[in-house]
């Protein structure tokens, strides 16, 4: 039996609606993951520091703000530095198709827009899970 999935849901910057953020949490939940809701208007610091305490294998940023070229390649930098580059950066908000790309570019994984099915979202955290788990076991 493999342990369950710590998944930390973060609302960067000074966007106020969460609804969709809270949607995810509690889809999550009920798949079975172990989830950390950090609430509104957190900074790229306060996530990243957040992320490396609650030792999560997963933090997904609800970014409806416009902000997403910043705060998605911040976090990733910020957990880098703590040498959690292994946590994956994922999460969806407003985020026109270029941008998700570039945002893959930089490291970000796959991110989700409106409307996505939350089956899909946890299907793609269980996928990386499993992979990333699989190499872990690989280098040991």
């Amino acid at each position: 039996m493999t342990r369950p999935i710590r998944v930390l849901v973060a609302k960067p910057g000074l966007d106020g609606h969460d609804r969709g953020a809270k949607v995810v949490a509690a889809a999550l939940r009920d798949a079975g993951m172990e989830v950390i809701y950090t609430g509104l208007h957190q900074t790229p610091e306060m996530i990243a520091s957040a992320a490396v305490q609650e030792d999560v294998d997963v933090v997904g940023l609800s970014i409806l703000s416009g902000a997403h070229m910043t705060l998605f390649p911040r976090v990733r930098e910020l957990l880098k530095a703590e040498g959690r580059g292994d946590i994956l950066v994922t999460g969806g908000g407003i985020i026109p198709k270029e941008d998700m790309e570039k945002l893959q570019t930089l490291g970000v994984g796959k991110l989700f827009g409106p409307g996505t099915s939350t089956a899909d979202l946890v299907q793609y955290i269980r996928d990386w899970f499993a992979q990333h788990e699989a190499r872990r076991a690989q280098e040991v």
